[in-house]
């Protein structure tokens, strides 16, 4: 059993959101199943139309009753396969309807998720998961040129206590599960009841792995402090049965659930997918009955400027590098925008821009209901924040005893962010000024400087990594070396991260 200390009660946003919460608070799945009930036939879940274009299958879309049913064939089957409660199940899918499906189904099943950035390779995968006991991992066979059962299965190799492996997709490896059936079950099997202590919206939902300067850190998450990360955007998106969201952010961190899965659940409407970034595609969706979008920030500028925003209501712009907002440009289009800064996996910040559309600093001291944050300057000039979203322990438990990296939260609660920043005493408004030192920020992902250098050393010790400034991917890796080609090569074969592999191939050619 493993519970958390946050009450939904404690933030006040729920009732405002209707949602009436149980003395507990309610679990993810609980909103899932309330939305199902409300209106079973109502469309729940899209994929991107062009998903054959980088995953198998042909896009799906689901109702609630359909969605519900594959959620429940799901969790049992991973309950059939012998995995008990409170189990590590890592999930490494492309941001389509199967990622979805697959994260609410291991919490349906009374299970732990752990979401992966789609980008890990082997030794970022294994590297993280070594220490936590994750007994099952779920991948789908291919995205893009990578095979990710094939990867899943090495892992699984490596790492002794992985007992099942799953995939959606066809040609899987020897071993591999296929699960792309759970959408063929017209009756919906019995899912045991998980029996524990205390309070269900207190146990740990997921664990999503922050980049620090001591390196990769786990950071357990409850359904409570989920929900407390996505109550301020569903209170400034207006959540109800016509919320037709379009996400282009991935559910595989904290930040990626709280602005995408969250408001959804609360919505009760339809949830469509975006894989990457095709042109094409996102200009479809968003004429096709969109009316919010979640896109990146530094996305936002060009996404708007193509035309593709011009029928939405509401756009949630989300700022991994949220030093970047002080410099973005005035919004001056007839949608209201919605900024993001998000702080690792710390915690979100959410403001709505005002009438003049030029975006304000973050709020100093307690920002309140429904964000329920709290922001401080500390003493160095870093940013700290504390708060019901904000993780309270180390995770996993007794991990700050050991020499791994853990999250460190200080005696009064706050839990510093890295990022460095200023306060305007006049306004009481601070503004985030810069990332936190030895941290690269490319195309969404954080690595540590140090991480990167190694892994190209690994592959030639002559060759140089430099993360420099870039446009739209906030940042961008230059390699140098003899042979950047080899390199590359010797990167990828290592299970080094494409990204730090891209930085050695000539312009124009993919990773």
């Amino acid at each position: 059993m493993i519970l958390r200390g946050t009450h939904l009660s404690d933030i006040g946003g729920s009732e405002a959101l209707g949602v009436a919460a149980a003395p507990s608070g309610p679990t993810l799945d609980d909103l899932f199943r309330r939305a199902a009930v409300h209106d079973p036939s109502a469309i729940a879940l899209c994929d991107p139309p062009n998903r054959t274009d980088f995953t198998d299958g042909t896009p799906r879309r689901l109702s609630y009753a359909e969605a519900d049913r594959a959620i429940s064939v799901l969790a049992a089957r991973l309950c059939r396969a012998g995995l008990q409660a409170d189990t590590l199940v890592a999930i490494q899918l492309p941001n389509t309807v199967d990622a979805v499906i697959t994260l609410l189904a291991v919490l349906r099943a009374g299970m732990i998720a752990v979401p992966l950035p789609l980008l890990w390779r082997r030794k970022e995968i294994a590297g993280a998961l070594r220490h936590l006991g994750v007994k099952a991992i779920i991948t789908a066979s291919r995205v893009g040129g990578c095979d990710h059962a094939e990867l899943a299965a090495d892992v699984g190799a490596e790492l002794f206590p992985v007992r099942l492996i799953g995939a959606f997709g066809d040609k899987l490896p020897d071993g591999v599960v296929p699960l792309s059936d759970v959408y063929d079950v017209t009756t919906p099997p019995t899912v045991p009841r998980t029996t524990r202590g205390g309070q269900a919206s207190e146990h740990i939902a997921v664990v999503t792995f922050d980049v620090a300067a001591s390196g990769v850190t786990p950071v357990a998450r409850s359904h409570s402090e989920l929900i407390s990360g996505g109550l301020a955007l569903s209170y400034e998106i207006g959540v109800g049965p016509d919320l037709s969201i379009l996400a282009a952010i991935p559910p595989s961190s904290f930040t990626g659930l709280a602005v995408t899965l969250v408001p959804w659940l609360f919505g009760g409407g339809t949830l469509s997918l975006h894989h990457g970034f095709d042109a094409a595609t996102f200009a479809h969706q968003t004429s096709s009955g969109i009316n919010t979008v979640v896109l990146p920030g530094a996305a936002l500028t060009p996404i708007a400027k193509a035309g593709h925003l011009a029928d939405v209501r509401t756009v949630a712009a989300l700022w991994r590098s949220p030093e970047q907002l002080a410099t973005s440009q005035t919004w001056t289009r007839t949608a209201k925008l919605v900024d993001i800064s998000a702080f690792g996996e710390l915690g979100v910040i959410v403001e709505a821009r005002a009438g003049d559309g030029v975006a304000a600093g973050l709020p100093h001291g307690h920002v309140g209901a429904p964000h329920d944050i709290e922001t401080a300057r500390g003493k160095s000039g870093t940013l700290l924040v504390r708060g019901a979203m904000v993780p309270r322990a180390a995770f996993p438990p007794g991990a700050e005893r050991g020499q791994a990296p853990y999250l460190a939260i200080d005696k009064d609660g706050f839990v510093d962010t890295g990022f460095t920043c200023k306060l305007d005493e006049a306004t009481n408004r601070i503004t985030v000024t810069g990332p936190p030192g030895s941290i690269a920020v490319v195309g969404g992902y954080r690595f540590r400087v140090s991480d990167m250098e190694a892994q190209v050393t690994q592959a030639d010790p002559t060759a140089t990594i430099v993360a420099l400034p870039g446009g739209v991917l906030t940042q961008k890796l230059a390699g140098s070396a003899l042979d950047n080609a080899t390199v590359a090569d010797l990167v990828k074969r290592q299970g080094g991260s494409p990204l730090v592999a891209g930085a050695f191939r000539p312009c124009g050619v993919a990773a």
